[in-house]
């Protein structure tokens, strides 16, 4: 009875803890925009505003390819934005990187040094063909949200946002994406859905960065593409903001799925933790997973230590390097298979 009574209580004490810990965050987050709002983004208005004439000329430029047809812009232009001009140059350098295994310069940012050292051809030329549906895919479902983003704003409007408008767009976009991929997430790794759905994704246990859109088209429209899509659909965002956050959404994703800690990069640890033990780390901010204490395995290891910004050239495992004993009994992984 004791014991219970211990550990209800220990429940009950760590569900606080993620509450204020998660309050904390939301908090200051909330203080230091207000605090930069007559400061830092003064100064970057200032920017923004004396290159208008640039990014008036881009906005135009982009029009112009796309025939002046809002539609065009929206669905094809979105396309051409995120997919040609990021995803896959992106997704290039990065599998010729894996493809060349040790010899290659980033070797040392590996998270699993061990793993797709090269990467097997076979299985990365069936994740490119099962992307490229999913991309394919994504031109019809982007057509479906058209009426509605009209609908919600002038999302095409020659005079483009301030620089705090642009700003506050993308902080909305980015609480918008937390709340709804981590649901979203969650719901997918459920066992009646899991094994039909979700289990594709987790089929890479050491990720590279093709394996961010590497998915069920079910998954692909309810985990990736919609939470992405949320932001601007709430704010009614200008065309030019919905491309600069869809941009950084598939820079941060593939980045976190590469498989390599690189400097000045975000970190990849938590989300290749929850590839190799499938039971942590459903979001993307993390905040939520501490409210829902669905971290509390990830802090205990060694990842979570080196979950930071690396700044310098030297590999994080110099700074956070492996515990001997740990490396000779690791971890069983979790199939919910």
């Amino acid at each position: 009875m004791i014991p219970r009574l211990i550990e209800k209580a220990g429940r009950i004490a760590r569900s606080l803890d993620s509450v204020r810990s998660a309050a904390i965050m939301i908090g200051s987050s909330l203080i230091i925009l207000a605090c930069m709002h007559n400061s830092f983004t003064w100064h970057l208005q200032q920017f923004w505003g004396s290159s208008k004439n640039f990014w008036e000329t881009v906005w135009y430029t982009c029009q112009w390819l796309c025939g002046r047809n809002n539609f065009v812009t929206f669905v094809f232009g979105s396309q051409v934005i995120t997919a040609v001009l990021l995803f896959w140059p992106l997704n290039a350098f990065l599998m010729y990187t894996d493809l060349r295994g040790k010899d290659s310069v980033l070797y040392k940012f590996k998270v699993q040094a061990d793993k797709n050292v090269p990467v097997d051809k076979a299985r990365l030329k069936e994740a490119c063909l099962v992307v490229l549906f999913n991309q394919v895919f994504s031109i019809p479902i982007t057509a479906v949200l058209y009426p509605l983003m009209v609908k919600r704003a002038n999302i095409f409007s020659s005079q483009l946002p301030t620089f705090q408008r642009v700003l506050l767009d993308l902080v909305v976009s980015v609480i918008a994406v937390e709340f709804a991929f981590y649901y979203s997430h969650r719901f997918l790794h459920h066992p009646s859905v899991y094994k039909w759905i979700h289990k594709k994704h987790h089929q890479w246990t050491a990720p590279v960065g093709i394996i961010s859109l590497y998915a069920h088209p079910i998954e692909h429209v309810l985990s990736n593409f919609l939470p992405v899509a949320l932001g601007p659909m709430i704010m009614g965002s200008h065309m030019m903001t919905t491309w600069l956050w869809f941009l950084l959404a598939i820079f941060t994703t593939v980045i976190v799925h590469s498989g390599y800690h690189l400097p000045l990069m975000p970190s990849p640890e938590a989300h290749d933790f929850h590839h190799l033990k499938f039971t942590n780390n459903y979001g993307v901010l993390g905040f939520l997973d501490r409210l829902h204490n669905t971290d509390n395995l990830f802090r205990e290891t060694k990842q979570f230590q080196r979950h930071i910004f690396l700044f310098g050239i030297s590999p994080i495992t110099e700074s956070f390097p492996d515990d001997p004993k740990l490396c000779n009994s690791p971890c069983k992984q979790f199939d919910e298979s």
